[in-house]
Order: C-alpha cells, then structure tokens, then sequence
C-alpha cells in the first residue's frame, strides 16, 4: 500500500464518529507517526512496516543498529 493512501485511509476513518475510543486513540499516534515518517522520508511512496517506523522514530534503539561485517 502507498504511503499517502494509507495516510487518507486513517485521516477518513478518524472522521467515523460512531469509533471506539480505543481505536481512536491508536489510530491518531500511528498518524502522527506515519507523517513524521512521511516528513522524514519525502521521497518515500510505500508505506514502512511497524519496524521501520520504530527505527525512524528511535535510531540509536538496540533493534535498529547496524553492523558492518
């Protein structure tokens, strides 16, 4: 799935006024995360896997180190 359409899909969902408040509250803070990606990662059109989000938001955690062989 596309990064944007993914995005539109959350922001339409959000408007459904009959949501619980559990789902309302995931679905706002994996927004807020997806456009920080988003605004991290202009050029990027697909939309990142719960890791790569994870790693964007928290580089130097243990999960998302990189190592040189």
């Amino acid at each position: 799935m596309e990064l944007q359409e993914l995005i539109n899909n959350i922001y339409e969902e959000l408007e459904n006024s009959s949501l619980n408040v559990q789902r309302k509250r995931y679905l706002q803070a994996y927004l807020e995360e997806l456009l920080k990606y988003q605004n991290n990662h202009p050029e990027s059109t697909v939309a990142p896997n719960s890791l790569e989000l994870f790693c964007d938001l928290n580089p130097n955690a243990l999960e998302c180190r990189i190592y040189n062989d």
